[in-house]
């Protein structure tokens, strides 16, 4: 370690403190399906793969909301939206039929991962450009309401399967790799999420992230220096729709399976939770938060039907106490800090 590494107390910096977290986090994920299945517990693979995707959806939902003040309760939109282009591809490759006469299905990953970017993208634009006409309360009903209606256009779809969903035989190919192997695909999530916490790390960072942060603060204050908040705050929505539609298509691989349940209110409803429990506005927070509540789930859920009622209080406490959820917690215990 270099000496303008350390303090003149001899302690690590805190920068220094985060790279080593961030490495030790990074070297434990590597590590994880191989500590496992050397524990005999090859099942938490599956789990750990759940994990990874929602945290994707839940970084890009902070983007909107942690950095950019958007308080969206249509996500599940977006992410509902790119299973689905999972879903249909598979439908028509299977059937070698085009989708609207024009688009060929297909099983590539390297195709239907791009694709639901783009959709979600698309998606997110379309709704972006009227919700944030509006503020407040009336932005959250709006972006709920779009959501809710692709929820019963898809409800309503009888040849993807309506209300009961669609199967999708298999999950898609990348580079010959046997994506049914449980292992095989954690590691492809894995190196998704990676990238898109880069990215996510590179716009917070940016000459946008700061502009879209003094949106989040003051936005009339911006507007009177020359700033159009409209634009910028509709690229990070845009930004954040791309990246829930991602988490949406590896969801569909995950499960090989797609239902209009992935666009219900309640599946926001989970990201934000999600969000909130990590730490607004923090980078790492999304995946502190996915994991807490993916893993209180799974446990809950084998004590007792009845779930509901003991993970409500738990994230009441962690919400009330943690003064700024696990980051926050995590970076009192030094275990790291979390920066807007």
């Amino acid at each position: 370690m270099s000496e303008d590494a350390i303090t003149h107390t001899g302690s690590p910096t805190p920068s220094t403190s985060r790279a080593l977290m961030l490495l030790a986090l990074a070297l434990g994920l590597v590590a994880l399906p191989f500590l496992v299945q050397a524990l005999g517990q090859p099942a938490l693979v599956p789990l750990a793969t759940r994990v990874l995707i929602y945290a994707i959806a839940a970084a890009s939902l902070n983007l909107a909301l942690g950095f950019g003040g958007m308080v969206s309760f249509g996500h599940a939109a977006f992410f509902g939206v790119g299973g689905y282009v999972v879903g249909i591809l598979y439908r028509n490759y299977v059937d070698d039929s085009l989708f609207l006469g024009l688009i060929p299905g297909t099983s590539q990953l390297l195709i239907t991962l791009p694709a639901a970017i783009l959709v979600g993208g698309l998606l997110a634009l379309l709704i972006g450009a009227l919700s944030l006409r509006t503020s407040g309360v009336q932005f959250i009903m709006i972006t709920l309401a779009f959501a809710q209606m692709l929820f019963f256009l898809f409800v309503s779809l009888k040849a993807y399967g309506g209300d009961d969903g669609m199967t999708i035989r298999r999950r898609n190919e990348l580079f010959g790799l046997n994506t049914r192997d449980d292992i095989t695909f954690y590691f492809i999530c894995l190196a998704v999420a990676a990238l898109v916490f880069l990215a996510l790390w590179r716009i917070v960072g940016s000459r946008f992230g700061m502009v879209l942060g003094g949106i989040r603060q003051n936005e009339r204050r911006m507007a009177a220096i020359g700033i159009a908040p409209y634009r910028y705050k509709l690229a990070a929505f845009v930004i954040s729709g791309m990246g829930t539609g991602l988490a949406g298509a590896l969801m569909a691989n995950y499960l090989r399976f797609v239902s209009p349940d992935m666009l219900h209110w309640t599946k926001s409803g989970e990201l934000m939770i999600m969000v909130i429990l990590g730490g607004v506005g923090t980078l790492l927070g999304p995946l502190f938060g996915a994991a807490a509540l993916v893993i209180l789930e799974t446990v809950l859920t084998s004590w007792t039907e009845h779930w509901q009622l003991v993970l409500g209080p738990i994230l009441l406490l962690v919400v009330m106490f943690t003064h700024g959820g696990l980051s926050g917690l995590f970076g009192r215990l030094g275990i790291g800090r979390s920066e807007r």
